[in-house]
């Protein structure tokens, strides 16, 4: 029997990683063959969660090619995938976001749902399935909603979010509110973090009209921190227009106490950013109030803007 490859994103955050642990036991529950896979290594807030619920970072793999079975969680789009999807057969997708320059040569397992988690998705799996949650993995899919719904604040939040994470911390063991805040605590010590590393650590690719943008994301609880390196960041963000073709790059510093968000812009695009967000871009700084998600406040204003000029 092959090994299913279950594989998040690249840059991955704390949701893609948890998908492919989870999604992979329940495979593997269910009388498949399957590892979990990243493609890069856990941020500090995914290694609380794995070093609290006693796991170790899945394997990091640099491809695939053909003979390799695949299972996407978290992502579908091409640019954000595992280098050589192409060459090998895709068996199954899980994810909660827009679908974009996904195709296959053969039928799949696709399960998408405007949820604000992977790990959403994947509970109504173990539930559909009849496959008892084990507690450590319980805890490892509360984390990855608490991530991604910024413990149910978020706009991405829907109530399918809120009872899977009640179920699970039930489960688990898990005071959501006091663990919660521990683990978005861990994910916004960016004291160690190199200027390039807050370009790279949770950045994704997006086509948008015949553009390509890349918007990357930092969580903090102190944006000044952030925004006195705005010089460094912004050469940076140029050079990899340069270097990796992009057209605009956003990087998002979103306060996750006050549910606000600021992003340095670089690239070509300003007017098109300002038409998106309703606001003024400043000596390459545009403030977002009440945006704090990429998924459902940035990328779908922002593709509207760019396509519609």
């Amino acid at each position: 029997m092959s090994t299913i490859l279950v594989s998040g994103h690249r840059n991955p955050d704390t949701d893609s990683i948890v998908s492919a642990i989870s999604y992979a036991n329940l495979l593997n529950s269910t009388g498949k063959s399957a590892k979990p896979v990243a493609l890069g290594s856990p941020n500090e807030e995914t290694a609380y969660a794995l070093k609290e619920f006693g796991f170790e970072a899945p394997e990091i793999i640099e491809g695939v090619t053909e003979g390799d079975q695949l299972a996407l969680v978290d992502h579908n789009e091409a640019q954000q995938s595992v280098p050589g999807r192409d060459q090998a057969t895709i068996i199954s997708v899980i994810d909660h976001h827009r679908i974009a320059n996904f195709e296959t040569a053969e039928p799949l397992m696709y399960r998408a749902e405007p949820v604000g988690c992977s790990n959403t998705i994947i509970y109504k799996l173990y539930q559909e399935a009849g496959v008892a949650i084990p507690k450590n993995i319980a805890g490892l899919m509360l984390s990855a909603i608490i991530s991604d719904t910024l413990l149910l604040k978020s706009p991405t939040c829907t109530p399918e979010d809120e009872k899977a994470l009640a179920a699970l911390a039930d489960i688990a063991g898990v005071d959501v509110q006091t663990y919660g805040l521990a683990l978005l605590k861990a994910g916004t010590d960016l004291s160690a973090k190199s200027d390039a590393d807050l370009l790279t650590m949770d950045a994704k690719s997006f086509p948008m009209g015949s553009r390509t943008v890349r918007i990357g994301q930092v969580n903090t609880v102190d944006t000044d921190e952030l925004l006195a390196r705005k010089a460094q960041l912004l050469d940076l963000m140029a050079e990899s227009n340069a270097k990796d073709g992009y057209d605009l790059f956003l990087l998002l510093m979103t306060d996750i106490l006050e549910n606000n968000s600021v992003a340095l812009v670089a690239g070509d695009g300003l007017a098109e950013v300002e038409a998106a967000f309703g606001g003024k871009v400043a000596d390459q700084v545009i403030q977002l109030p009440g945006v704090v998600s990429r998924k459902k406040q940035v990328v779908p204003p922002l593709t509207k803007a760019i396509e519609a000029k």
